[in-house]
């Protein structure tokens, strides 16, 4: 069983590479386009090969183990990455974060096009230290959506562009101890509270974040939309009455707050709807649809991961502190960053310069896929449309991602 999962997930990883040469499969033959659109489709990769899992498992070691397996697994994770990207996206959330965006571009020396864009590439990702990574990843995604991610833009610029967020989010939500998924796995088996991240790796992530935000905007000056929409792709803030915006963010802050609590945040998350709808005047869409999906890409991969740690785990231990920072990286291209972490903490008398090297080598490479970091499938739902055929290529991004990917590891050697 083990074998046939890892051969399942070997599978999931080449149809996430292939997935754009599908979709343009879709507009080659339109009598199966539907079908075609279906397999193109980044966020449904992972969850349908958990599914064929499920079936090949209850053909070989019967339904009740199947079941069984299925069951024990933690969706946590991809409940919480659900909600609150739903409640993040809502337009009272987001119309404050552009006000404010707006607000600080106005203040700073630097055209407010290019202000508000360092903003959504540097700032947002640094504010998910506070409000978890993948809340920065919806809000920062929304922003730059109508101001980068445009058809006039070139693809390349684009694919850069998407390299420097997903690696900024990864490594940005490193100054707390709770807002990163690889983070997280470790932090209350091997004690590291905030202060600790901040002072190990949060300042280094930081220096990162910046240099790549900056490098990201000078490549984009001439690209760049005058300034973040008011009336058209996003609310006006004012519009938005007061009262209806703190109720948003206390909610959003709620379920931050209960992240490990599914039956706190959830409940949290009902509550929310029934007051949308109470209050619909002030709203706009809630991207259902968008987050369901990255909830089921998730799952999947939670599904299909689980059956992984028979192989990677003793890659994990056997590897010395150097090689493990570069073998961490290139593992997180192909498996979660969490899920390398989480295995890591279950080796017994494991080093400090090895723990450091593990979590920085997850974060640092936590760009380079859309499997690599949690929130990255949020990121590729939201901005997948303003790239060719609408959708994100693998390729592509690993391209994008590399010298982002280059400059966070040099922070986190160097530094």
């Amino acid at each position: 069983m083990e074998w046939i999962a890892a051969s399942v997930f070997a599978i999931a990883l080449v149809h996430t590479f292939a997935a754009k040469q599908l979709e343009r499969l879709s507009h080659r033959f339109p009598r199966h386009a539907g079908l075609f659109h279906l397999l193109g489709e980044v966020e449904v990769v992972f969850g349908f090969w958990a599914m064929v899992l499920i079936v090949l498992m209850a053909l070989t070691s019967g339904s009740h183990a199947a079941l069984h397996y299925a069951e024990t697994r933690n969706y946590t994770e991809p409940l919480f990455v659900f909600v609150v990207m739903v409640i993040a996206a809502s337009k009272p959330v987001l119309a404050t974060v552009v006000s404010w965006v707006n607000g600080i571009a106005r203040l700073m020396p630097l055209p407010t096009p290019l202000a508000t864009a360092w903003l959504g590439l540097a700032g947002v990702p640094l504010l998910g230290s506070l409000i978890t990574e993948p809340a920065a990843m919806t809000i920062a995604a929304l922003m730059l959506g109508t101001q980068i991610f445009r058809p006039h833009v070139p693809e390349g610029l684009k694919y850069l562009a998407l390299g420097v967020l997903f690696v900024n989010i990864s490594i940005g939500g490193t100054l707390t101890s709770y807002a990163a998924p690889p983070v997280l796995m470790v932090a209350s088996t091997w004690q590291w509270d905030s202060v600790f991240m901040f002072t190990t790796f949060g300042w280094k992530a930081a220096l990162a974040v910046l240099t790549n935000a900056s490098v990201a905007c000078f490549l984009l000056r001439t690209h760049l939309r005058p300034t973040l929409p008011g009336n058209e792709d996003l609310p006006a803030p004012a519009r938005v009455p007061l009262a209806v915006v703190v109720v948003h963010l206390a909610l959003l802050a709620g379920v931050v707050l209960c992240a490990h609590h599914p039956v706190i945040f959830l409940g949290l998350f009902l509550l929310f709807l029934g007051f949308t709808q109470a209050y619909e005047q002030h709203q706009s869409p809630l991207i259902l649809k968008e987050a369901l999906l990255v909830g089921f890409f998730l799952a999947g991969l939670v599904v299909l991961g689980g059956m992984q740690q028979w192989w990677l785990q003793p890659v994990v231990a056997g590897l010395e502190p150097l090689a493990l920072f570069a073998g961490a990286v290139g593992l997180t291209a192909i498996t979660d960053n969490a899920a390398l972490t989480y295995l890591g903490s279950l080796i017994v008398g494991i080093s400090d310069e090895a723990k450091y090297m593990l979590v920085a080598g997850a974060v640092a490479g936590g760009g380079l896929t859309v499997i690599a970091n949690a929130p990255n499938p949020a990121g590729v739902a939201l901005l997948k449309r303003g790239f060719a055929d609408e959708t994100v290529g693998a390729a592509g991004l690993l391209l994008g991602a590399l010298a982002p990917t280059v400059v966070a590891m040099a922070a986190f050697m160097l530094l």
